[in-house]
């Protein structure tokens, strides 16, 4: 079979031929290229973090406490990334976390068709938020093979929340994401310098526009009457979660279930009591509560309390190596989140394909160099502990 480090050689290959790749490979000029193609309002959201960015600038400095100890002469020729989650098999252990305005990450204000080509293209599935530049019935069929997953903030209109549940299930989702950490905003400094909200100037607002049961309270057509279909959703948007909401999401859907914002491991057992399949630990990339506690620290906590139950992983992951040390701590699947929306910036579905490409292939390579075959041998493994990370502050 082909390893996905054969990447690599292709590209040494075309550069003989005098063919070089116009699209970047470290996370630094990945940034650099999107600041300079995305309008200045989107980059801003989409970089910005909560208060003053400790809990971001923690999130990616926790990788730093830890590295791996390569193990030599017994380094595979080929190697198996694949995983199990959600019922399905994928070809790795990575996926696309759910960004609410990836749709304005493409050149053509479509990142959301974008993101699910390069999915199809990859292996690497993507998830859909409930905010989308297209609906999500459309975007569906671009994925191709791979599974995709729909991420879902819960309206306090349970007659909305079930249609939005249901045309997920209906349209081939293949699982529900159920963000719990959102149901208000984070107070993010960076965008109220400016009032940008995009939300609220009727961005990434189609699920919402082409549900029957968001329209019916409105005398005129979204697209005609902007503020009322925004006062509206203003009404419905901020509610706070509790378990029995999970309880009734698990009765309206036979899709499996992953509970999206989990760090204490109390709530990881709460969720899965209550009809979780899957754990989402994350603390929403440092964009909600400033509070300096890096989700990879958590994460062995709440893997140890979710026992046999999958734990997904995102947050602060900037390169395939901190996937690695993410998944050595024992998540199951690890999330890629800005930088795979400032991928999308420079070239859509293509430069995303490139990025999606050149992280498997560092992952795959890592692993090979360090000798192992699989993601089990690497879970067995582990990590070694190179600076306390208890004493790790955020400069």
């Amino acid at each position: 079979m082909a390893n996905f480090g054969d990447f690599q050689n292709g590209v040494y290959a075309e550069a003989v031929k005098g063919v070089t790749t116009r699209y970047p490979f470290d996370f630094a000029s990945i940034e650099r290229k999107a600041a300079e193609a995305l309008p200045d309002w989107v980059y801003r959201y989409v970089s910005a973090a909560a208060g003053d960015g400790r809990t971001q600038r923690a999130n990616i400095a926790a990788f730093s406490c830890y590295g791996l100890v390569p193990r030599m002469m017994v380094s595979p020729p080929e190697r198996d990334l694949s995983i199990d989650l959600f019922g399905k098999h994928f070809v790795s252990p990575i996926f696309l976390a759910p960004i609410g305005l990836v749709g304005l990450c493409a050149p053509d204000f479509h990142g959301d068709v974008a993101s699910a080509q390069a999915s199809a293209a990859t292996g690497v599935p993507y998830s859909l938020s409930t905010f989308t530049q297209t609906r999500m019935e459309d975007v569906a069929p671009h994925a191709g093979e791979t599974p995709i997953f729909y991420q879902l903030y819960l309206p306090s209109d349970r007659e909305l929340a079930a249609s939005l549940i249901n045309r997920a299930e209906t349209s081939g989702y293949s699982a529900l994401i159920v963000t719990v950490d959102s149901w208000t905003l984070g107070f993010r400094p960076m965008d109220l310098e400016r009032g940008n909200f995009p939300q609220f100037r009727g961005f990434c607002m189609q699920n919402y526009y082409t549900d029957v049961n968001f329209t019916k309270h409105l005398a005129k057509p979204p697209q005609e009457d902007q503020p009322a279909a925004l006062a509206h959703y203003q009404k419905i948007f901020a509610h706070p979660l509790s378990w029995e909401d999970l309880r009734w999401i698990r009765s309206q859907t036979k899709l499996p279930i992953a509970i999206k914002g989990i760090q204490h491991p109390d709530d990881a057992r709460l969720a899965i009591d209550n009809g979780a399949d899957v754990l989402y630990c994350t603390n929403h990339g440092g964009r909600q509560a400033n509070s300096a506690v890096s989700t990879l620290q958590l994460l062995p906590g709440v893997v140890k309390a979710a026992g046999s139950t999958p734990v997904m992983f995102d947050s602060g992951v900037r390169s395939a190596t901190d996937a690695i040390i993410a998944l050595a701590l024992g998540a199951t699947a690890v999330g890629l989140g800005r930088p795979y929306a400032y991928a999308l910036s420079y070239g859509g579905a293509e430069s995303l394909t490139h990025y999606l490409r050149s992280f498997l292939a560092e992952l795959d390579l890592c692993l090979a160099v360090c000798g192992f075959k699989d993601i089990a041998t690497l879970k067995e493994a582990g990590v070694e502990e190179v600076i306390n990370s208890r004493t790790l502050l955020p400069s």
